[in-house]
């Protein structure tokens, strides 16, 4: 008898997960507001890369916006940087302006 080379376990999806391209979620940088008590709000930003020093880039916000903020170490998704107050479209415009990323890199969530 013949040996039968073709039933080996082969895994279809392992050469899609080490794909060229870096078009996936995990470039996009997500910024969202979050209701805290009465008129208070929180701006969240999720995602910048951790080869730009989120620490002045809050300190640089804070000037520029003229609000607080600190980065938080979350669990889940890494540093994350918050700021007071809604600050979605300064944070959008200093991003591009500053170069971090591209308009198309960002996502806004929130009411």
């Amino acid at each position: 008898m013949s040996q039968i080379q073709n039933l080996q376990t082969v895994d279809p999806f392992a050469d899609a997960s080490k794909g060229d391209d870096n078009r996936g979620q995990t470039d996009l940088i997500h910024i969202r507001v979050q209701q805290r008590n009465g008129r208070k709000t929180l701006t969240t930003v999720q995602g910048i890369s951790d080869d730009y020093n989120k620490k002045k880039i809050v300190k640089q916000c804070k000037k520029s916006f003229a609000c607080n903020g600190t980065v938080v170490d979350h669990p889940e998704y890494g540093e994350v940087i918050q700021l007071q107050g809604d600050q979605r479209n300064n944070i959008c415009q200093f991003i591009t302006t500053v170069g971090i990323a591209k308009k198309e890199q960002l996502k806004l969530h929130g009411f």
